[in-house]
């Protein structure tokens, strides 16, 4: 699975939502997400894990 590259956009309650590189919504729970994930962090999904890069 390649690499997919995301910003948090917003943080709504329990979800983030965030943008990919190619211009994708996505909604996600911050519990997926690494420890000290805000808005404006870059995100990298590799085998689903969530990084902070």
């Amino acid at each position: 699975m390649e690499p997919i590259f995301y910003t948090v956009e917003a943080i709504q309650g329990d979800y983030a939502q965030l943008l990919s590189d190619g211009g994708l919504e996505h909604s996600v729970t911050m519990f997926l997400l690494p420890e000290g994930t805000d808005v404006g962090s870059r995100l990298k999904l590799e085998n689903f894990l969530w990084t902070l890069e």
